[in-house]
This record gives C-alpha cells, sequence and structure tokens, in this order.
C-alpha cells in the first residue's frame, strides 16, 4: 500500500543529469568526495533503505498533515473511523483492503506516550490494532489474535520514553520512531452490520498519557515543518525526504554501516541532500544508484516467497527482528504492500498469473477460481480475495459495485453438487445464474489479493509461509 501510486513509480531519477532540485555538493569524506562508482553505490543502497522510511512519510502526509490532500484523516493523537470500505475512489493506498473498515490514528510520541483503548468486542467478529512504526516495523498488536475480545487500555511509547508503567495498562509498546501509526480493522460482516460496526468503532480512543491520568499535559513538543510531497517531488528530492525522515527515527544499532555511507554523500538527519547542486557526472551516479535500487526491489517483489499454483505465498512484513538489517527485505515488504500484516495475523497470497503461469488479462480472457469440497482457506477469522487494477494496485469500477469475494459472503455464493465453490474472474456478467459468484475484473492486466486473517497453525494451515499444507487453488482459464 503506497500514497498515490504514482509517487512510487516515478520516485527514481532519470539517468540524465538535467533534473531540478536544491543543494549542497556531496560531502568530503578522508580529505575526498566519493568517487563516482562508490556514489552510485551509495545511492543504490540508500535508496533501498531509504523507500519505506519515503513510502510511510508521503501516506503520513496525506492522512495526518495535509487537510487538502483529499484522504486526509485526522490530526497527530486523533482517531478517524471510517465507517465504510475502500472503492475504486480510494486512491491514496495501494492493494487496500476493503472487507475490514479502518480506523486510523498517527501518533506523536515526542512529548509523552499515548494510550489505545479499545471495548469489549463481540465474539465472532475479528479486529485487530497494527502498530506500526515510520522504520515500516510491526511493533505490536492488540486485538482478537494478539489480546483477546476484552476491554482494555494499551501504552504506546516513543524510542527514548523510560517512565513507569501505569495502573491500568495492560501492555506497553514501545516504537522505534517518534511519529507511528495504529492502524485499526474490523470485520464488517455485510450492509445490515454496518450500526453495530459503527459502535465497536465508537468504543476505540486514543488519548495522551496526561490525558488517560487526569494530570496536566507536558510541554508540547515543537512544531514540526512538514514538507509538501507529491510525485514530482519525489522525483528530485528523495533523498531530502529521507533526511527530513530519520530526523524522528533515532539510530538503531544495525543501521550504523548505512548511516555512515549515505552520510558520505550528504544523507542523514539533520542533513539536506541537495541533488542540483551536484556535479553532472555525481548527479548521474547518484540517478543510476536510485534506479538500480528500485530495480533490484522490483525483482525482489517478484521473486518474493514461493510460488504455490501460480500464487506467491510469503511472509514479507514483521518486526525489527525479522528483518534484521535486511533492508532490501524491507523495502520489498513496503512496495509488496506497505502496513502488511505479521503472518501470523494475516497471510496475503498473491497473483498476476493463472495456474499455467500466463499472466490474466481480463481484455483476452475469462477465468475460474474453484475451491474443492471442504477446502476453503484455513482461518481462525476469515478470508477475501479482492480484484485489482493489474496495471494501478487499485481498486476498479465495476457494475455491481463488488471488490472481493470473503467468507461472510459465503451463504449468498453458489456451490457446486459437490460442495465445491467456483468464483468467475471475468470482466463481463457471466450470467444470472452465476452472478452470485462473479468477481469483476478489469478490461486488462488482473491483479488477485487472497487475504487469510488469523491464519490456522494447525494442518491444513498456510503457516509456514511457502511451506504449509494448504496450497490455495490456481486460477484457470476458460476454453474458448
Amino acid at each position: 500500500m503506497f500514497t498515490k501510486r504514482d509517487v512510487l513509480r516515478s520516485a527514481l531519477l532519470a539517468a540524465a543529469a538535467g533534473v531540478a532540485g536544491s543543494g549542497a555538493a556531496l560531502a568530503q569524506t578522508g580529505g575526498d568526495r566519493a568517487g563516482p562508482q562508490t556514489a552510485k553505490d551509495i545511492a543504490e543502497a540508500g535508496f533501498i533503505f531509504g523507500l519505506p522510511l519515503v513510502m510511510n512519510y508521503a501516506i503520513m502526509y496525506e492522512f495526518a498533515v495535509d487537510r487538502n490532500s483529499g484522504q486526509f484523516k485526522a490530526p497527530f493523537n486523533q482517531l478517524k473511523n471510517e465507517a465504510n470500505v475502500f472503492t475504486y475512489k480510494d486512491t491514496a493506498v495501494v492493494t487496500p483492503n476493503s472487507d475490514t473498515p479502518y480506523s486510523v490514528a498517527w501518533l506523536d510520541l515526542r512529548a509523552e506516550p499515548i494510550v489505545v483503548s479499545v471495548p469489549a468486542v463481540e465474539g465472532g467478529r475479528y479486529y485487530s490494532v497494527q502498530l506500526c512504526d515510520g522504520n515500516t516495523y510491526n511493533f505490536g498488536y492488540i486485538g482478537t489474535r494478539a489480546t483477546g475480545s476484552a476491554a482494555g487500555d494499551y501504552l504506546v511509547v516513543g524510542p527514548g520514553w523510560t517512565g513507569p508503567t501505569p495502573p491500568g495498562i495492560m501492555k506497553v509498546f514501545r516504537s522505534s520512531t517518534q511519529l507511528t501509526l495504529a492502524l485499526f480493522r474490523t470485520q464488517l460482516f455485510d450492509a445490515a452490520d454496518l450500526d453495530r460496526l459503527k459502535a465497536v468503532q465508537a468504543g476505540y480512543r486514543v488519548r495522551t498519557l496526561s490525558a488517560f491520568l487526569g494530570r496536566a499535559a507536558p510541554p508540547a513538543a515543537p512544531a514540526i515543518d512538514f514538507p509538501r510531497i507529491d510525485k514530482e517531488l519525489v522525483k528530485t528530492n528523495f533523498f531530502e525526504y529521507l533526511d527530513f525522515a530519520l530526523q524522528f527515527a533515532p539510530p538503531q544499532p544495525n543501521e550504523a554501516p548505512i548511516r555512515r555511507q549515505l552520510a558520505t554523500i550528504g544523507v542523514g538527519a539533520g542533513r539536506t541532500f541537495r541533488f542540483a547542486d551536484l556535479p553532472a557526472d555525481r548527479r548521474a551516479e547518484i540517478a543510476l544508484g536510485m534506479r538500480s535500487g528500485e530495480k533490484k526491489i522490483d525483482d525482489g517483489v517478484a521473486r518474493a516467497g514461493t510460488t504455490v499454483n501460480g500464487w506467491q505465498v510469503s511472509g514479507l512484513p514483521g518486526d525489527a527482528a525479522h528483518y534484521d538489517g535486511d533492508w532490501l527485505l524491507r523495502a520489498v515488504a513496503a512496495k509488496a504492500g506497505i502496513y502488511g500484516n505479521d503472518p501470523a495475523e494475516a497471510m496475503y497470497p498473491l497473483t498476476r498469473d493463472d495456474e499455467t503461469g500466463q499472466a490474466l488479462d481480463g481484455s483476452k480472457h475469462d477465468y475460474t477460481l474453484t475451491f474443492p469440497p471442504g477446502e476453503l482457506p484455513p482461518v481462525n477469522a476469515f478470508w477475501s480475495i479482492t480484484m485489482y487494477d493489474g496495471r494501478t494496485q487499485l481498486l476498479i469500477e465495476n457494475p455491481i459495485g463488488r471488490y472481493l469475494i470473503n467468507a461472510p459472503m459465503l451463504p449468498g455464493l453458489k456451490r457446486g453438487a459437490d460442495g465445491s465453490l467456483t468464483l468467475y474472474i471475468q470482466n463481463r456478467s457471466p450470467g444470472a445464474d452465476r452472478e452470485s459468484n462473479w468477481l469483476p475484473a478489469p478490461d486488462g492486466p488482473i491483479y488477485l489479493v487472497m487475504r487469510l486473517y488469523w491464519p490456522k497453525e494447525q494442518p491444513p494451515s498456510i503457516l509456514p509461509p511457502g511451506g504449509g499444507t494448504w496450497r490455495p487453488p490456481g486460477v484457470r482459464r476458460v476454453a474458448g
């Protein structure tokens, strides 16, 4: 998921040197500047290291800073409940999840911690609160799987906080960055369930610790001058955005080598990398390095996980220990779907190909997806299959307003005589008798994502990623 998918696709610089920017030349290192090849290599490594942070900043800017972005949710430390699901009109995040309405809170932890409170949630309704920091580490979970369905108060603290745990707090979660995200997902069963879902969302609360304790607030943190971001600015100012993001991300021990390398080309917290003032050959080297870095990320996305019947099955997202300084893995996880859940919380098989390895294309073929009897996705919560435009990874406008098929829809789906379930994946209606099982496809490339919420751990299971005993069935081209 990423703000304005064009930002992602335009993030690398043109190899030609004449791109506008603002700035200072390469830093001096050991009495000499980094050589051209070294500058290229550092830019490549820096792009890989920095892409998740810049992607995160772009989304945060639209959701919590720019009130005119069209995607603004709420200021920092305020919760915004979305009592509806995503549609084709939502373009801020690619591969959006449209079967669990979101509640979103961006947290500023500089002045004091934040208390996240949840109500008791009735049995059978899945919910989760994913805590994901500016490094895109999933540093904690609240919810059905992680903490149960009881009400509770949880403390989210910044990287430097050292205070005691207040009475009544059930657990403390520590972010590695000062600005972080609390992303709530609440299961919606069907349209008639909307009011009950709103009641659950009304029980979510985000408060400063002082407000929770009924005490005077500490001095406010300094105001932040957030730089505007859009696809054109990312083309020229990628490392300037990384400079900015690093101010709120104290160095982790395993970051020392890459941060030292970045410093040699003038990139780091409190610095300002200024591309336009570099000599032409240096600009070309930096541009080539960024292009090379993005290619490595794209290749990593394409190769991620294990291919099972045409589906890519992987467990990319995780916490800091999961990545363990593997910046390419972190970048691949972000580009494949930023803010993706840990495998224990949800698995995301995805595909652009049919079972024979041919690209899915709704302008050329119709397809089916059949689950044999007793072989629906094995989950403790629920599953879904969502259709996206293969070019943009966004939801597509269609005549029945259907973007996914999921487990709560099973009573309304038609089964085969043997109990199997066949979905019809095509651009035009398969006919009135099959329309209940129709997943409308774009008139072009297709991208499908299967979501398994709280996957079962015992066989049959999709876990461990790529090696589980349950295998998603392949998408089959309809003959003719």
